[in-house]
């Protein structure tokens, strides 16, 4: 009886020290953003989730000139995944080129609309200062959909049920198309397509849908999402059993805003029933970013913008399509002797 109790105890104690090891106890917030002029990867920290501060004083830690294939990345997302490496999904895409005397023309394609694109880059890495990095063309690896208008904001889940990395994104066929949500998988190595682009989600109105982030709360999904359902663009929310869905279609919009915005993603609050919904206020003058919190996915509390409300900025402003993790003591302090800053 005493072995088969001791056996049990250790049983125990690895069930617990597992998670532990691999993720960590969490202690602060990681903000991955871009900024509209540069097309860069920053990053902020927070140990309050209320006020952040640039690693780098405002300054990139990663440029868009050597990652990107447009010399340019847009709508970063991070994600930590369940062995406790970081990937990081973006845009390949740089709306100034042209008059940065990147490219000739205005966009990537003459008639193809605004923002055309075919690519996305995946990037992974165990510490947060080394990556590896994929730079994947959707219209080379699926050359019966090569003639796709864009590919854009590129968000990482995990798939609990299939056991694989999942990417979800917004795709437009050909240029006049509606711009629809679209999922594939990936390797764990984060550099391959696993599957061809599947419709994620479809709105009951013949409508474009843009800039879809996937969270797994409890046994559930949560999507957020912009939908172009009437004359102001905004943030929607839908529920699936199921990360490839099929998505119960809400109406209701979660977001507080008055103007058009862009680009939701979710974080959670450390040790808290509390999650906080981000958006790109891009139709503010100056661009922001907006908040609201929620603990039943159906009410939402404006938090405001960054310095205009809860939320804070210590040394950079004007931040695009910003995605939040928790991380440990140990990685902020590892982002500290990296970029010597301080809080």
């Amino acid at each position: 009886m005493k072995n088969l109790f001791n056996t049990f105890a250790v049983l125990i104690l690895i069930a617990w020290c597992v998670p532990q090891t691999v993720c960590g106890r969490k202690a602060a917030y990681l903000m991955v953003y871009f900024k509209e002029h540069g097309h860069n990867v920053y990053f902020a920290v927070s140990r309050d989730g209320r006020t952040f501060t640039d690693v780098n004083g405002g300054e990139p830690v990663m440029t868009g000139d050597t990652l990107a294939e447009q010399k340019g990345i847009r709508d970063p997302h991070l994600m930590r995944g369940p062995d406790g490496a970081f990937y990081l999904a973006m845009t390949d895409l740089h709306i100034y080129a042209k008059q940065e005397g990147l490219r000739e023309t205005e966009w990537e394609r003459e008639g193809y609309g605004w923002g055309n694109n075919r690519a996305i880059v995946l990037m992974k890495s165990n510490d947060l200062i080394h990556w590896k990095r994929a730079n994947i063309r959707l219209d080379k690896a699926f050359p019966d959909i090569g003639d796709i208008g864009c590919v854009w904001a590129p968000a990482t889940v995990y798939d609990e049920e299939a056991g694989k990395l999942m990417l979800s994104f917004t795709m437009r066929y050909g240029a006049d198309g509606l711009h629809k949500l679209y999922y594939f998988y990936v390797n764990d190595d984060y550099d391959t397509l696993l599957t061809r682009p599947q419709q994620l989600f479809e709105h009951p109105k013949e409508c474009s849908c843009i800039d879809s982030d996937i969270t797994k709360v409890g046994n559930k999904y949560h999507l957020y999402y912009v939908a172009h359902d009437s004359d102001d663009s905004g943030v929607k929310h839908a529920v699936s059993d199921h990360a490839t869905g099929p998505y119960t279609y809400e109406p209701q919009w979660c977001d507080p805003e008055r103007t058009p915005c862009e680009a939701p993603t979710l974080w959670q609050m450390i040790g808290r029933d509390e999650w906080i919904l981000i958006y790109d206020v891009f139709s503010a003058r100056p661009n922001n970013m907006g908040f609201s919190s929620t603990t039943d996915f159906v009410h939402y509390t404006d938090l405001g913008h960054f310095n205009q409300g809860e939320m804070k900025t210590t040394n950079f402003s004007s931040p695009k399509h910003g995605a939040v993790i928790q991380i440990t003591k140990k990685e902020l302090r590892r982002l500290q002797k990296q970029w010597k800053f301080k809080l």
